[in-house]
């Protein structure tokens, strides 16, 4: 069904990921380091990647980072038990979602099945919706401000396509949550927190917008014209 690409140092590991993913009809690539899951991905342009952050050569996150750069393919990191700062730093990278270790290889399939099918989803409408000088294309998956495009993930697109759909209405992390990564997700409102933050910081630099993703504490976040502020 999906060509999928692990990159993990394990052996083990990945045999297991591996075995799991053909008894669902997948194709399994294994990459025993950073350097060649880049090889393997450029040669193979697989449908989702499960990476390892502890690898030799390059780690997860500068893989993913150099993926992100020309490819919105979905991408799980897998990290090590209790260590916030590797899902954090991987969904900040532009991760789609993690896994901890040590893990169910059921969840893992879960996991994958569900970014899959988020990958999988139509555009909603060919309109593109326009506030201020934000113009959010969802036809093709891009946003601009004052013209300039802002270059974003798959994830940070579904969020400000979200919030733009329907300026000044409060939407809940769980509402985030549920809308965006759907009703099968594991994670928490931490993983909405991360992608608004690193949302902001990619909008910002484009100059003075008249709008902005505001905070409702307690609640969740909005866009809110200028005027509408606090």
């Amino acid at each position: 069904m999906a060509d999928i690409l692990i990159a993990d140092d394990n052996r083990q590991i990945a045999a297991v990921l591996s075995d799991y993913l053909k008894q669902e009809g997948h194709t399994p690539h294994v990459a025993p380091d950073g350097l060649k899951a880049l090889e393997l991905f450029h040669e193979i342009q697989p449908e989702a990647l499960l990476l390892d952050v502890m690898m030799p050569g390059l780690d997860g996150f500068a893989v993913c980072r150099e993926i992100r750069k020309t490819s919105m393919v979905p991408i799980i990191m897998v990290t090590a038990r209790g260590e916030d700062f590797e899902r954090i730093m991987g969904l900040d990278t532009g991760a789609d979602d993690y896994v901890v270790k040590p893990f169910s290889p059921g969840e893992v399939m879960a996991r994958l099945r569900a970014v899959l099918r988020r990958a999988e989803r139509p555009a909603q409408a060919a309109d593109d919706l326009v506030i201020g000088n934000l113009r959010v294309s969802l036809a093709d998956n891009r946003a601009f401000v004052n013209g300039q495009e802002v270059m974003l993930t798959r994830k940070e697109f579904e969020l400000l396509g979200a919030l733009a759909a329907h300026p000044g209405r409060v939407f809940t992390r769980d509402n985030l949550l549920t809308s965006i990564w759907g009703y099968d997700y594991f994670g928490d409102s931490r993983t909405v927190d991360s992608h608004i933050k690193r949302l902001r910081a990619k909008l910002e630099p484009h100059g003075p917008r008249g709008w902005q993703i505001g905070t409702v504490w307690g609640l969740g976040y909005r866009l809110v014209e200028a005027a509408d502020e606090g």
